[in-house]
């Protein structure tokens, strides 16, 4: 039985199965691509071979392995990293295993190899005054700070990844009460998020003084052209350590664009919104990631803490609580 080249399988796999049959984001497409790039320049660097010259053979377990273990130690990748990096090796992989039954031994060794655990550290989210403060510092008679104004607002009133928001076009906004805006999430779900009416007017000063079509992306850069991630955090890190003079917390937290969005699932679940709607309004496939938001928010744990039958609270406050000093407590024990 005659087997198909690699070169024919990667290219149907990013075409065929990839474009057509699974109708991937652009953006995920991109991140499969760039791990490819990764790998088989590791291979060849590792094989003294050619890009050109490897076979599908050459690509094993015992190479995926020692390509993770690169990314990991040699270029300090996260682990969430490495493992987006192996899932698109094992979409891959799969995908052969369905076309090449002779190369199903080889697939299953690579498709055997297993994501790695991480901790989950505790979700940064802004306070309300942090919020006010960031959002104080774009200069708003600039075009520049007007925008960055605009999109910090737009985060954190729908709590929207970044990407969603620099995706955002006027055709998606409903700017007449009830008001409201389409987004595209992850897998090209589409959601529906109320908008703020202060959100709307500062999207409608903006648009008045940078007029864009209906099919175009609202926020751009200087040259016109839709604003890129990049761009956003580099700018966000300029509002956030001016901030930080003004609010001192904020010089503990590392604030990025998504962290607009936790911000977001946590002033919600305080104001008593419920898990679902939350769910619905962030779009995310999982009950379980919006309870994350539930379990970050210390404020709600207090309130819950409150609401417990005074009858069956102790009597009296521990003793740790009713010494004037630590150390005096110490002393008695």
């Amino acid at each position: 039985m005659k087997t198909t080249s690699f070169p024919s399988l990667l290219h149907a796999f990013f075409h065929e199965w990839l474009g057509q049959q699974r109708n991937l984001s652009h953006h995920t497409v991109m991140s499969y691509r760039d791990t490819w790039r990764l790998f088989l320049r590791f291979v060849s660097q590792r094989q003294n071979r050619p890009v050109a010259l490897l076979s599908l053979a050459q690509l094993n377990a015992s190479e995926v392995l020692a390509f993770l273990l690169h990314i990991e130690q040699e270029r300090k990748v996260t682990v969430g990293t490495r493992n987006c990096r192996l899932a698109a090796l094992h979409s891959f992989f799969a995908f052969v295993a369905q076309r090449e039954p002779l190369a199903l031994a080889q697939c299953t060794e690579v498709l055997r190899i297993p994501t790695k655990k991480t901790d989950r550290p505790a979700m940064c989210y802004l306070d309300a005054d942090e919020v006010t403060a960031i959002l104080k510092q774009p200069d708003r008679s600039r075009l520049e700070g007007q925008r960055d104004h605009a999109l910090l607002a737009f985060l954190y009133n729908t709590g929207a990844r970044i990407q969603e928001a620099l995706s955002a076009s006027p055709g998606a906004i409903r700017f007449e009460s009830p008001a409201q805006v389409r987004l595209f999430g992850k897998g090209r779900k589409e959601r529906i998020c109320p908008l703020w009416p202060e959100t709307v007017e500062l999207l409608k000063a903006l648009l008045r003084r940078q007029p864009r079509s209906d099919d175009e992306v609202i926020f751009v850069n200087c040259y016109g052209r839709p604003l890129g991630a990049a761009g956003v955090r580099f700018k966000l890190d300029q509002y956030v350590r001016a901030a930080s003079r003004e609010v001192r917390s904020l010089r503990q937290k590392n604030v990025t664009p998504h962290t607009f969005r936790h911000t977001a699932g946590v002033h919600l679940v305080a104001a008593g919104v419920d898990v679902t709607v939350i769910r619905s309004w962030l779009g995310h496939a999982s009950l379980d990631t919006t309870n994350h938001y539930a379990r970050a928010n210390i404020e709600t744990k207090r309130k819950a803490l409150e609401q417990v039958d005074p009858s069956t609270r102790p009597g009296k406050p521990p003793r740790w609580k009713r010494e004037a000093a630590l150390l005096a407590w110490l002393d008695s024990l």
